[in-house]
């Protein structure tokens, strides 16, 4: 009987060679072309088989071993197609290929070779089992159609990142990454929906340690993110006791982090307050000014058709940048504490202080190296250290201390091993906004380090790394840009001189190592330098955009350091720099206008009135000169006749009553035929009593009080109504009143209002009162209203919206974010629904998440079949009352933050909720009626709304998790409402 394994040797071409003895397990060489077909396992080691040829004489072949060969291509398998183990170890294959008819194969082993791609794989469906490990290969593809593959071993590669090229291969059992060089949690976390995997390697015993097992909490992290692990590292994880301790780490991380986040808000809503603050006391002069002069136009009943917009002084403009700067900030430190949070603190960020010895050494730093004399011809006199972040990046600093290892230890860098710190520079980096993708690239060089020179090349700019050790050298292509932009942008921001003021900078350690200077014709790549590790470029005054006229002088500026030549280094390899701070900072520049209206405390009593408010004054005296009128209180028949000069209330067609201290209208409704009125100046907090009058046309209703137009009804005829200078605040609401009795409006002017959402105002308008011709004094052209329309229509909850935003996931995303449940799904996972199909009946039942965020929706509603929902975010949205969730009994997770809710009856029925958050909206307490019907409510957040006691929470009971910030709570007392709690 012969046996199915079968160990010779085969030589070049279709000749075989055996030794004298020629018989391998029984089955001798003569015999081969006769009992080759029943052969099926067949094993080649060590050499004597250079190419793959005489397989055909192998038909029934299943298992083929070719070990220590010198075989670089992969033929004639088309002579097996029953071939289902395929071997081809120690060899010297350079591609993958000639595969493509193993349609059986169910175990490929490729180790130890010089592949480089993944690739040629598709045909091969049936693959169970892969190994790639020992070969060249930098990224992870070609796989997405083995979606039986089982096992997966690429260890000992050049990967960096994982990314998404597994996400078909769902059924991967054991999957073996180590000795790679993936260095980041975010790419680990990538692995989360390979739900089938049990085992994975990243530190085994047989490789070097991948980077990113070297970083702190690397179990914990994993763990947490796959629970259905049961090894790894070789290391049996299968423990509860484990996978509980993970957990509860990440708990306390989540909250810790959350705290943090919200306490960086909390710091940004008071900045921001002092900020409107100031900004409505600079305002407070011109709109008084606006004020008076309006009232004189109105008592002299000329009607005001235009206010010019009065621009805003040097000072508001300041107050304006300043908002926008403390916003921006607030959005880079809420970034930098999430990604604390994702790398488990193994990137940390340090806000330094002046009494810390590396906050003073880097502030002192960046003033040596900046010269007043470099920005003469911008007007900046200074520069303003506004916070200097530490940058501590564990990944990074292991990577570079590992690279300058490695370079002191070769035998060509013998020089730099008795003192290599005399090649350590530190240098800086300033974002070209004209050569980068990112929308901020200052931000992600922290986290991932600076990109490859291939990567700045294609951008346009050196093969290397760009550096300076001048901020003037460093910072000139982002002022230049900047001024570009503004001399192509509006009118108003190409006067604007300051544009450019606010920078921001990353100080890197550097080891230059051999530099040389960058010779005149060549390009800056390392292969014009192959002995040199960086290269330089000394930066004369006429080489920059911003000018150098002379030396600094040292009254001028005390710190600077301009005897250093300033110079642009280029370094060739990424890991030799290391981003160590992260600077935030504004030029001084000097004052190049008065103010037109500067703040009224800055003036002394004896100061002469800007010249502006003279001319106020003038204006307000010109001829004719007004004799002031007494003011009417109340109205009765008399008063009105005699306002009107009437002899009855039926002959009225025209009222004026500007400037009185009326708040009600009683007598008005006996006006039958008034066309036009005008309440201007006046109390009036509403204008019921102005319904139902059937021929007015016009009212002008400007600078009240007005806070709703509820009430409002039967005003069939208006086409013009003046609501300026009021008080209204939901646009939506008012809006609604307004189509609804007021159907042929077609002038309305709502401007100086302290509406809840003013940049969306005009939409909102144009998309409820489709027959307004002018709004805000301004023309509405037919491409805003039917942009305005569309807009409108696309704010209801309807099928088109719940597709496009639902997912139907079993179990909640395992992420480290702070985002919902039902928002994070809408980001990692694809939309489940075939839209281009019919959709199956009950579809709508399948969905558990659904995230409706800044949709301008203004009522919940088409919810009442999503019976199976566990997770809904509403964010930023028009919604005032909670409701249409009643059929929802699933829900666990509700997010209903910034919109214009005042009670919480409506989710008095959600039994199962465990989640709530109504940050900024308007609730003035905290129902106990209706906490008390959520037995499950573990976190509850209420921060920004007007709550004015903790009374009530005691009446949730689970409840662990509590933010209530930012409300008008002013007795301590009402702690004791937790303690029962």
């Amino acid at each position: 009987m012969i046996t199915t394994s079968v160990i010779f040797c085969l030589a070049c071409g279709d000749t075989f060679f055996v030794p004298q003895q020629c018989i391998a397990n029984g089955v001798s060489y003569e015999k081969i072309p006769q009992e080759g077909s029943s052969i099926t396992a067949l094993e080649v080691f060590f050499s004597g088989y250079p190419r793959m040829v005489g397989l055909s004489l192998f038909p029934r072949l299943c298992q083929l071993t070719l070990v220590g060969q010198s075989i670089s291509h992969i033929k004639g398998l088309e002579a097996c197609p029953l071939l289902r183990e395929f071997w081809v170890v120690e060899c010297q294959l350079t591609d993958i290929s000639g595969l493509q008819n193993c349609h059986q194969l169910q175990k490929l082993y490729l180790y130890d070779n010089q592949i480089s791609k993944i690739e040629n794989l598709e045909s091969l469906v049936n693959l169970q089992v892969l190994w790639l490990n020992n070969n060249f290969i930098t990224h992870i593809e070609g796989l997405n159609t083995l979606q039986k593959l089982r096992e997966l071993n690429l260890a000992d590669n050049n990967i960096e990142k994982i990314g998404h090229s597994l996400d078909p291969n769902i059924s991967i059992e054991n999957l073996n990454l180590s000795g790679n060089k993936i260095c980041s949690f975010k790419e680990l976390t990538l692995l989360a929906p390979l739900t089938c995997l049990r085992e994975l390697g990243l530190k085994d015993p047989q490789s070097s340690p991948t980077p990113v097992c070297l970083l702190c909490n690397y179990a914990t992290h994993v763990l947490y993110h796959m629970p259905g692990l049961q090894r790894l590292d070789t290391y049996d994880v299968s423990s509860k006791h484990l996978k509980d301790a993970a957990e509860s780490t990440v708990i306390k991380k989540m909250m810790y982090y959350n705290m943090r986040v919200r306490t960086t808000q909390r710091d940004l809503a008071e900045t921001q307050a002092n900020l409107l603050e100031n900004k409505r006391n600079l305002l407070q002069l011109p709109e008084n000014r606006i004020r008076a002069l309006s009232y004189a136009l109105k008592n002299l009943e000329c009607e005001l058709s235009e206010v010019q917009a009065l621009e805003g002084s040097g000072d508001r403009s300041d107050t304006i940048r300043d908002l926008a700067q403390a916003t921006k900030r607030n959005e880079m430190m809420v970034y930098f504490l999430l990604m604390e949070l994702e790398t488990v603190g193994n990137i940390r960020f340090e806000e330094g202080c002046s009494t810390d010895p590396w906050f003073t050494s880097c502030y002192d730093l960046l003033l040596s190296r900046f010269c007043a004399w470099d920005y003469k011809a911008h007007g900046i006199t200074g520069i303003k250290i506004n916070r200097i972040i530490r940058i501590h990046n564990r990944s990074l600093r292991l990577r570079f201390e590992d690279k300058l290892h490695t370079l002191l230890a070769s035998e060509e860098s013998t020089m730099f091993s008795q003192n290599y710190k005399r090649w350590l520079e530190y240098l800086f980096y300033v974002s070209d906004p004209e050569r980068t993708i990112e929308k901020n690239e200052m931000l992600h060089i922290p986290e991932d380090g600076f990109k490859t020179a291939d990567m700045y090349k294609a951008l346009g700019r050196e093969r290397a790394v760009p550096l300076s050790n001048s901020l003037s050298v460093t910072d000139s292509p982002r002022i230049e840009y900047t001024q570009r932009q503004a001399n192509q942008g509006t009118s108003k921001q190409s006067i604007d001189p300051l544009l450019f003021r606010h920078g921001q900078l990353i100080v890197s350690k550097v080891f230059l190592g051999r530099s040389f200077p960058i010779h005149e014709g060549d390009s800056v790549d390392a292969l014009n330098y192959p002995k040199a590790h960086s290269v330089y470029r000394n930066v004369s005054p006429e080489q920059t955009s911003i000018q150098i006229e002379r030396p600094c002088s040292s009254k001028i500026h005390s710190g600077c350091d301009c005897s250093q030549r300033q110079s642009q280094w280029f370094v060739f390899d990424r890991e030799l720099v290391l981003p160590e701070y992260l600077i935030d900072f504004e030029y001084i520049t000097q004052d190049r206008a008065q103010p037109a209206f500067p703040e009224p405390s800055s003036r002394g009593t004896d100061d002469p009135p800007p010249n502006d408010i003279n001319l106020d004054e003038e204006t307000l005296n010109m001829e004719p000169m007004l004799k002031p009128r007494p003011k009417l209180l109340s109205l009765d028949e008399k008063t009105l006749l005699n306002v009107a000069r009437a002899n009855v209330l039926s002959q009225i067609t025209v009222l004026n009553l500007h400037g009185n201290s009326l708040s009600k209208l009683k007598e008005i409704s006996h006006l039958t035929a008034l066309r036009r009125l005008t309440i201007s100046f006046n109390e009036f907090t509403q204008l019921d009593d102005i319904s139902h009058m059937p021929n007015l046309e016009f009212v002008d209703a400007s600078y009240n009080h007005l806070l709703t137009l509820e009430g409002l009804r039967g005003l069939g005829r208006l086409n013009q109504l003046d609501l300026r200078w009021n008080q209204l605040t939901r646009a939506r609401e008012e809006t609604a009143v307004l189509r609804k009795h007021a159907p042929t409006l077609l002038r309305l002017d709502t401007r100086h209002n302290p509406w809840q959402r003013p940049e969306a105002v005009r939409m909102t308008v144009l998309g409820r009162l489709i027959s307004l011709t002018h709004l805000d004094d301004m023309l509405v052209t037919e491409e805003e209203a039917g942009a305005a329309v569309q807009m409108a229509a696309g704010s209801r909850i309807n099928q088109a919206s719940l597709l496009a935003h639902s997912r139907t996931n079993s179990e909640r995303p395992r992420s480290l974010s702070l985002l919902s449940a039902a928002q994070l799904l809408d980001q990692l996972s694809p939309s489940p629904w075939d839209i281009t199909g019919d959709l199956e009946q009950g579809w709508t039942t399948k969905i558990t998440a659904l995230n409706l965020d800044s949709q301008r929706l203004s009522r919940l509603t088409n919810l009442d079949k999503l019976v199976n929902l566990r997770w809904a975010s509403f964010n930023d949205n028009d919604i005032s009352k909670v409701e249409g969730l009643d059929n929802c009994q699933h829900l666990e997770e509700l997010s209903l933050n910034d919109n214009c809710i005042s009670r919480l009856d409506g989710v008095s029925k959600l039994h199962q909720l465990t989640k709530l958050s109504v940050n900024g909206n308007q609730l003035s307490c905290l129902d106990g009626t209706v906490l008390d019907q959520m037995p499950n409510l573990h976190f509850l957040s209420v921060e920004n709304n007007c709550i004015g006691s903790l009374n009530g929470v005691h009446r949730a009971r689970s409840l662990f998790e509590l933010y209530i910030g930012n409300n008008i709570i002013t007795s301590t007392r009402d702690i004791y409402h937790l303690k029962v709690s």
